[in-house]
């Protein structure tokens, strides 16, 4: 059954409203990368660079927790910032689905 308009709407607003910490998160995630970068050698540019992105903005707007890395984009970044890409995507999912890598990977003691 094809859900309307109207409820496709207010998913989306229960989903902005249902987690008003969400922007912190993704700024910590933002932060941590940003620290992966620079422990990197690379700046916004590089690293938007040889990931193929038109516009270095993006890599800005992770960081600074406007946006998120995408999954299908986590492999590449990772592998750009010299990381593990399972321990990379753990990582980050912490932040951007807290209650998922709970319930994938427990409370970290």
């Amino acid at each position: 059954m094809k859900r309307g308009k109207q409820q496709e709407i207010s998913a989306e607003k229960h989903q902005r409203n249902a987690d008003p910490d969400a922007r912190q998160r993704r700024k910590q995630a933002g932060d941590w990368l940003k620290q992966r970068r620079t422990d990197a050698g690379l700046s916004q540019i590089d690293l938007a660079t040889r990931l193929g992105l038109k516009y270095y903005t993006f890599i800005s707007q992770v960081e600074n927790g406007f946006s998120r890395v995408p999954t299908e984009a986590m492999a590449a970044w990772a592998a750009e910032l010299g990381l593990e890409p399972a321990a990379f995507a753990e990582h980050l999912l912490l932040y951007y689905e807290p209650e998922l890598h709970r319930l994938l990977f427990g409370t970290k003691k």
